[in-house]
């Protein structure tokens, strides 16, 4: 079984509003809201590759990343290990560089099933403010 690990971007404002990203039509989980962030690459740490898929995706330079969980999500033939951080302090204004959708969203108002499964976790508790 392939195992995929997968550094993701809480990118999170002031007004705790959080940054979201629209997967592609053509990708797995099709048309899905999702948290920026991408595979961890041989050799990189997860923050590492956050910072690295940050500016890839987004434009922003994190300035200060936080470790805030991990979640596992098996498929078919593939497990994927998301490495979440909490990014509060960047450089730059977030926007989809690869000309996806983006939006602003009020940590209160995430509606975990608008996201893959692999967050709902994760969006609990930060609806819940524990992150």
């Amino acid at each position: 079984m392939k195992h995929l690990q997968v550094a993701v971007g809480i990118i999170r404002d002031a007004q705790q509003k959080i940054f979201l990203t629209q997967r592609s039509a053509k990708s797995h989980m099709a048309n899905r809201w999702e948290f920026p962030g991408g595979k961890i690459e041989v050799g990189e740490t997860p923050e590492q590759a956050l910072k690295r898929e940050l500016q890839e995706e987004t434009g922003i330079t994190v300035l200060d990343a936080s470790a805030c969980g991990t979640a596992s999500h098996k498929e078919s033939d593939l497990q994927i290990t998301l490495h979440f951080f909490l990014v509060e302090a960047w450089q730059g204004e977030p926007w989809g560089r690869e000309g996806q959708p983006q939006r602003w969203v009020a940590q209160q108002e995430l509606l975990a099933e608008e996201f893959p499964p692999a967050n709902t976790e994760l969006i609990g508790q930060l609806k819940a403010g524990l992150i």
